[in-house]
This record gives C-alpha cells, sequence and structure tokens, in this order.
C-alpha cells in the first residue's frame, strides 16, 4: 500500500464555455493515479464540511482511495482557480485562507508501522502551508529515520502563493534530506535557483542522501539522477494536448506505481532503489511519460486506468 499526504481540492476550470468545479489538488491526483494504476493506495488528506468536500469525497471513493484515515474537517474546502492557454498550459488562482488542507494537528496522522505501507509521498502546498506543512514534515523525518518505508515529495512550488524564495530555498534545503525519492520540474528549479544549474542540484540532493532524484521538462521529457549516479533521459511521449492539468502528478503516480510493481519500495528503501537495473529504471520513466501522456490528452486531472496505459506499452500485433 503507497501513502499520499496533502491538498486534495476543486480546480475551477475556466474555458471559453465558463466554469467547471472539477477535483483537484497534487497528492490527491497523485493517490487516484496511482488507484487507476492499480495500487492500493491510502490519502491522508483533511476533507472540508462543505458540499465541495462531499464532491471530493465522493470522487476519492470512486477511484478506490481508501479514505479510512482521511479527516473530516470543519474548515471550508481549498479552490484553485485553474484558467488555460490556448495551448492547453494552465495558470492557478487560490483561495486558501482558514481552509481545511493547511490545519493539520500531529493527533490526527496515524502511526504508520505495521501499516503495510511501502511508500509514503507528499509535497506541493501540503509541505509549504502552515501550520499543516511542519506536522507532515515531521512525518517525513520520523519514517525516514525508521527506514520502514519509501518516502517520495514532489516539490510542484507555487510562486504565486509562496513567494518568499530564500524561505523556499531553506525548506527545500530541509526536506529534501527527508526523502528517498525527489521529484521537481524544470519550472520548479528555474524558479528556486535562478543562477544554478540542473545538474548542480540534483549533485546537491544525491549528496544530501537522495537516492533517485528527477526533473521533469514538459514536451522535452525528464531527467532521472540513478541512485548509482547514472543519468537517464527520456524523452515525452507525443500526444495532442488538451490540457496539462494534473500531468506531473500523473507523472509521480506512473513513477510510483512502477517502482511497485518492481517491488522497489518498501523497507530499506535506499537498497530497493539501488537494486534497479539501468534497463528497469528506462521501463519506469517510459510508464511515467505514457501516463502523463494520456493525462494531457484529455480535459482536466484525468489520469488513464492500467489497462490504457498497457495498450500503449505493449501494443498488440
Amino acid at each position: 500500500m503507497i501513502v499520499v499526504a496533502g491538498e486534495a481540492l476543486i480546480d475551477l476550470v475556466v474555458t471559453a464555455e465558463g466554469e467547471r468545479a472539477v477535483p483537484g489538488g497534487s497528492p490527491a491526483n497523485v493517490a487516484v493515479t496511482l488507484a487507476r494504476l492499480d495500487q492500493p493506495v491510502r490519502l491522508l488528506a483533511r476533507l472540508g464540511a462543505d458540499e465541495y468536500g462531499r464532491q471530493l469525497a465522493a470522487h476519492l471513493s470512486a477511484n478506490r482511495v481508501e479514505l479510512d484515515w482521511a479527516v473530516r474537517a470543519p474548515e471550508p474546502t481549498s479552490v484553485a482557480k485553474a484558467t488555460l492557454d490556448t495551448s492547453g498550459q494552465a495558470s492557478y488562482e487560490f483561495r486558501l485562507a482558514g481552509t481545511a488542507d493547511w490545519q493539520w494537528t500531529p493527533d490526527e496522522l496515524p502511526d504508520l508501522t505495521g501499516s503495510g505501507a511501502t511508500a509514503l509521498h507528499t509535497g506541493s502546498l501540503a509541505l509549504a502551508l502552515a501550520p499543516g506543512a511542519q506536522v507532515l514534515e515531521d512525518l517525513l523525518a520520523r519514517e525516514r529515520r525508521r527506514d520502514g518505508l519509501t518516502v517520495s515529495i514532489d516539490l510542484n512550488l507555487r510562486p504565486s502563493i509562496v513567494t518568499d524564495r530564500a524561505a523556499e530555498q531553506a525548506r527545500v534545503r530541509r526536506q529534501v534530506p527527508l526523502a528517498h525519492v525527489v521529484k521537481a520540474s524544470d519550472e520548479d528549479l528555474a524558479w528556486l535557483y535562478p543562477d544554478r544549474s540542473v545538474g548542480d542540484v540534483l549533485a546537491e540532493w544525491r549528496d544530501a542522501g537522495v537516492s533517485c532524484a528527477l526533473v521533469t521538462r514538459g514536451g522535452e521529457g525528464v531527467w532521472l539522477l540513478a541512485p548509482n549516479g547514472s543519468l537517464h533521459e527520456q524523452p515525452a511521449v507525443r500526444t495532442t494536448v488538451v490540457d496539462t492539468v494534473g500531468a506531473g502528478d500523473s507523472f509521480t503516480g506512473g513513477l510510483l506505481a512502477a517502482l511497485a510493481d518492481l517491488d522497489a519500495l518498501g523497507d530499506r528503501p535506499a537498497d530497493r532503489l539501488a537494486g534497479v537495473t539501468e534497463q528497469q529504471w528506462d521501463v519506469v520513466l517510459r510508464q511515467a511519460a505514457t501516463v502523463a501522456a494520456l493525462t494531457c490528452a484529455r480535459q482536466g486531472a484525468d489520469p488513464p486506468h492500467r489497462a490504457e496505459v498497457d495498450a500503449l506499452l505493449n501494443p498488440t500485433p
């Protein structure tokens, strides 16, 4: 079982036809992707008590995301207003003040010891916004010390919300060493470190104890720094882009699902990841890129099911 912690919010998608309220939030999207790829997944989220919160709970349950550990919170649901440009690229405005996702308290989080969890994934705003970010950071630190499961984070920075670059640099320096797998986009790194190369940042993360570091580059593909120090480059899978909402999250879900299929998640996480061969890394990246491409080819954060991915990866003659 993979545990995902973080926000589940509503995307108000604005197009020429008007607005649509659709379930979103980076961690929630990752959880749905994992479930659709037939991976058991449990979401640690604080779901608002309003109609949007009920919509989110229904969506997650319908997609076989386990909500046993979700908190039914009294606060309202967070909302992200997503406006699409002519290429399908999304820009966001957020309504986050006093909403449910960021109010974590330590007693709301379960003890993962003996839970059967093989990995814990989080990231995005959940690791950035007080007061809940510190609670989740403490959870990551505890699980990293325990060495009983794989810890994964996706930076997924939001400079329009958290604008203090120096503070974000300090946060990332503190949180990255807590993870075995770290993913960022090239846009994340360009904003966070405008005067540094991607290679320099990846090397720093590896020195900090990260086993596997990835940088997604949109239509240019992805770079992976593997545990043995080798650099892999996976081209993007070509598709007709409808929009990019949820594409990075679906890539993360596809990555974790592929690693789970290889039994590369779980206790002694660094050793498990080090055991993934060069050829297997190529397969893992290809699957993640395919999941992201299929998501881009449809409207909204709507990741594919396993059969759709398999049909592209292993077409019948």
